[in-house]
């Protein structure tokens, strides 16, 4: 079995493949302050929740943005599972190509989803990733990861609203009866919702534009699901793509 790890600025992601085959996985709120023997404990009980022992694993493979934990939950993995883990970095095989000008200033989990794109579903391809920033990727035809578009993701914005206004209050990201919204709550829910499909719309469109009509939309991330129920332009929703990336990698390097 093989426990793969996304780190991201708001949620770890991390869940147990066998041959390739998705098991459990789970979704956590990311704490810069826990310390390695915290995160050990957390993965080792998530574990035994699903009947998995650690000597039942057969490696790690993880992918951080968040540089200070990508060592901690490194750390965890070496004392509580007994786990080398393969982190996703310069030097490791991906099987994509980076156009970008600068290769390295790529967040890990960028290139991840586009392995799991090129492998599952192919290209051409934007990957729109609601995630702590909303991100907008771009697949050429032959896989190759071109660049894209980062945009604050709708947590941000929420709590932005919140922390800037003095009279609008925080609420949660649902969907109002109406576009127009009749009071303060749907109102800022609907710009929320509504304005951030109209973004994926637009963006989509342009990506479209350039990459040409062939193109796929892949979403993922917590908030997939929310915004493609609003939007046609979604083609494939996965919420777990970084996961899937993650093995992806793991075979092309053992």
């Amino acid at each position: 079995m093989l426990l793969v790890i996304d780190i991201g600025n708001t949620n770890i992601t991390l869940g147990v493949y066998r041959e390739g085959q998705a098991g459990p996985r789970w979704r956590l709120a990311t704490d810069h302050r826990r310390m390695p023997d915290e995160y050990g404990l957390q993965f080792l009980g998530l574990l035994n929740h699903a009947g998995i022992a650690p000597r039942d694993l057969t490696g790690v493979c993880m992918a951080s943005v968040v540089p200070p934990l990508t060592s901690r939950v490194a750390e965890a993995c070496r004392r509580y599972l007994g786990q080398e883990p393969l982190v996703v970095e310069a030097g490791v095989r991906t099987g994509v190509r980076i156009r970008y000008d600068d290769p390295r200033a790529v967040g890990a989990d960028r290139i991840v989803d586009a392995a799991a794109v090129q492998k599952l579903y192919g290209g051409p391809a934007c990957v729109v990733d609601f995630g702590t920033a909303t991100t907008f990727d771009a697949i050429s035809p032959e896989g190759d990861y071109l660049g894209g578009a980062i945009a604050p993701g709708i947590g941000i914005a929420s709590e932005a609203l919140f922390m800037r206004a003095a009279k609008l209050p925080r609420v949660d990201l649902r969907r109002p009866p109406s576009a127009i919204g009749r009071n303060t709550v749907h109102a800022i829910q609907s710009g929320l919702l509504f304005g951030y499909v109209g973004l994926v719309e637009g963006l989509v469109a342009r990506f479209r534009r350039e990459l040409g009509p062939q193109m796929k939309v892949i979403a993922t991330g917590g908030l997939a699901e929310v915004i493609a129920e609003e939007t046609a332009v979604i083609d494939i929703i996965n919420p777990w793509l970084t996961l899937d990336g993650l093995v992806i990698i793991w075979e092309l390097n053992r």
